[in-house]
């Protein structure tokens, strides 16, 4: 790995939604538009780019609250993008997540042909993004974006889902959401595990030396520098079933709560196995400070406090022996819950459609996003499981089960239905501010 210097980063022309950890509690609104008039869509890059919160404004107008702005393959061509700069970019963001999807787990009811129209289509092309702590800042903060789109006929807009914090502040299996954030050299932003050294900033934002000292630069480069890649998925949520096979698996309501941790890595209250192996401590999981300031491999190698195929640890194996350098497939990672939460002890799912809008930002989407969900998400090999998946997101058949380290026998849980399903999602281009213009200024 390179040697961690300083890098001033132009904070003023990075999207505030690139490097900024979600307000809590939250509520977020995503909207997808179709261009069909190129005029009309360079117009609103223009507008945008007066209406979009830079990552250097620490207090918006609106506070904790900001718009972001992503553009896809499709929309940077209709937008008039020239096919030899569209090269530049990364090549899985130019396929499209439609495209990648068997190599994403996305395959049974999980594949394009079952997503929600127009998610993995060829009508998205501009994804808004509005984040605020509450409902009625977050209409404050559409308002303060309308005038981007309105009144263009030539931009449509084709798909909404609306998004907010449970009073819980967890995601519907129960779990506290929005737990871990990387630090990224030159943001000003601290880190959520303090034993982490800062990830370099071309992890995360174009332009700039990555942990291999390598830039990524998507050229021209007033159109790549600054910018990042989004990946955007709705993932629906089984409620019942997870809750079904909890109770089915355990032998009472404590054990239940056990199990449920070591299929998560944390109690549901936020704290981790690793410091809290036990016992839940909910005080330990309402700590910022605390909760994820911890590593794995000092006490833990075998995985007798928290499972190495436990969610967490297989999203971010920290310093744990791996397949693959673990810095190198580090993302910044937002979930916001979308639909009404499942009554409390319901065990049959009742119609509802509810889950996670699930985002990601980094600089190089197959070694990040890619890499993640198909070797480490989807796949047990890196630590010696063979073909086990997540336990949560895993794209399960119901032929593997999960097995708890224990002394001196290990407990193996029955086979896992699917738990989460992919109704949809695509791979984004963040531009920056100066790019925003310069889309808006094309042909002309």
């Amino acid at each position: 790995m390179s040697v961690h210097t300083g890098v001033a980063l132009e904070l003023d022309d990075i999207q505030r939604g690139v490097l900024s950890p979600r307000p809590t509690p939250y509520a977020a609104t995503y909207l997808v538009f179709r261009i069909d008039d190129p005029d009309h869509g360079r117009e609103l890059m223009r507008r945008a780019s007066s209406a979009v919160t830079s990552a250097a404004d620490a207090v918006s107008p609106l506070g904790e609250t900001w718009v972001s702005v992503a553009v896809t393959c499709q929309g940077l061509a209709v937008l008039g993008v020239p096919r030899a700069s569209l090269e530049t970019f990364a090549w899985e963001f130019r396929q499209g997540m439609a495209a990648r999807a068997r190599a994403l787990g996305d395959v049974g009811v999980s594949s394009p042909e079952h997503w929600e129209a127009p998610l993995g289509g060829r009508d998205v092309h501009v994804v808004l993004t509005a984040v605020a702590p509450g409902p009625a800042q977050l209409e404050a903060a559409v308002d303060r974006a309308r005038p981007a789109y309105d009144g263009l006929s030539g931009v449509t807009a084709v798909w909404r889902q609306d998004c907010y914090a449970l009073p819980t502040e967890t995601e519907h299996f129960g779990y506290r959401d929005g737990v871990s954030h990387p630090a990224v050299e030159g943001s000003g932003i601290t880190g959520s595990n303090r034993l982490e050294v800062p990830l370099k900033a071309g992890e995360f934002v174009l332009g700039y030396p990555d942990e291999l000292g390598g830039v990524q630069r998507p050229h021209p480069t007033e159109l790549g520098r600054n910018g990042s890649y989004a990946v955007f998925r709705k993932l629906h949520q089984d409620v019942a079933a997870f809750r079904r096979y909890l109770k089915d698996n355990s032998t009472g309501p404590q054990d239940e709560e056990l199990i449920a941790a070591k299929i998560m890595g944390r109690w549901r209250s936020g704290a981790p196995l690793a410091l809290a192996p036990q016992a839940d401590d909910p005080a330990l999981g309402a700590d910022p400070d605390r909760r994820n300031t911890f590593l794995y491999e000092s006490d833990d190698p075998t995985g007798f406090k928290t499972p190495g195929g436990c969610h967490i640890r297989r999203a971010n194996p920290r310093d744990a022996a791996v397949a693959g350098e673990v810095r190198l497939h580090r993302m910044i990672r937002r979930g916001a819950v979308y639909g009404p939460p499942l009554p409390e002890g319901v065990l049959e799912d009742d119609g509802a459609d509810r889950g996670l809008m699930f985002a990601f930002i980094g600089a190089h989407p197959g070694r990040q996003f890619e890499f993640v969900q198909s070797q480490w998400m989807n796949d047990g090999v890196f630590f010696g499981a063979d073909d086990a998946k997540d336990p949560v997101t895993g794209a399960h058949d119901g032929s593997t089960g999960f097995t708890v380290p224990r002394r001196p026998v290990r407990r193996r849980l029955a086979p896992l239905p699917r738990f989460v399903v992919t109704r949809g999602g695509e791979y984004c281009f963040l531009p920056s501010l100066t790019a925003l213009r310069r889309l808006g200024g094309l042909h002309e």
